[in-house]
């Protein structure tokens, strides 16, 4: 498979898919469901312009120190963490972690997928049988993108149904997701990028990201860092990759 992604004779998507199975994920296990690459970091632009690398999400970095400012606070958690999270572990048996949470859980699965059922149902299960508050929904890509940026807590891959599923950025059962506490905007349809016209046209351009001259030339960089020798030890401790 390695050597056919090589030779460019299977898509990025599909060398991904391979990986994430080879790997024990999933679709019929939450806990492990397939994890795709944040690909973009151009949210706002009218057009998007893929043969300009600064639309792209630096590849060889966790989603939580792609904003160059969340590097110092990370690197600080992993070196006084028992401190900073007020850990209580008197044996000594947690290892130093840069994330309290994890790349891809349950929980993220059912908040991409709030939408679409199953997932309705299983996230209302979750909330004690109600949704959850709007402001905490998936309920703006360029939003979700900024919270990431802002945040180093918030570490969230995407899932492949960015990559080829418009339907699930769509209220089409008209579930009532409440209103965002600000702006009293009424939370429906996922809001899209300015570039997007459509979910079939952001899912069109994102996947012609995704397959783009750039990320094929880094891709290596974030499965090294989700797959690879990045995930533990000390290349993850060097890299900001350290998980709870």
């Amino acid at each position: 498979v390695f050597q056919k992604w090589v030779n460019r004779e299977i898509s990025n998507f599909d060398y991904l898919i391979q990986l994430n199975t080879m790997a024990g994920r999933t679709y019929n296990d939450l806990a492990q469901y397939p994890v795709f690459p944040w690909i973009l970091r151009d949210y706002t632009s009218e057009e998007l312009d893929l043969n300009n690398p600064a639309v792209f999400r630096d590849l060889s970095k966790p989603i939580g120190v792609v904003n160059e400012k969340n590097a110092k606070t990370v690197k600080e958690k992993y070196m006084s963490f028992f401190r900073y999270e007020n850990f209580e572990d008197p044996l000594g048996m947690i290892d130093k972690f840069h994330y309290g949470t994890h790349y891809s859980n349950a929980a993220g699965v059912m908040h991409y997928l709030i939408r679409v059922e199953p997932f309705t149902t299983l996230h209302i299960q979750l909330q004690s049988g109600r949704f959850d508050c709007a402001d905490r929904q998936f309920h703006s890509i360029p939003a979700t993108w900024q919270a990431l940026m802002d945040n180093p807590n918030d570490v969230k891959e995407l899932i492949p149904e960015f990559f080829y599923f418009p339907e699930f950025l769509e209220n089409q059962n008209g579930f009532n997701l409440g209103q965002l506490q600000m702006s009293k905007e009424v939370v429906n349809d996922v809001v899209l990028p300015k570039w997007a016209h459509s979910p079939e046209d952001f899912i069109y351009k994102h996947k012609k990201a995704l397959e783009s001259e750039y990320v094929s030339a880094h891709l290596h960089e974030w499965i090294d860092l989700i797959f690879g020798y990045k995930q533990r030890g000390p290349a993850a401790v060097e890299a900001l990759n350290v998980f709870y």
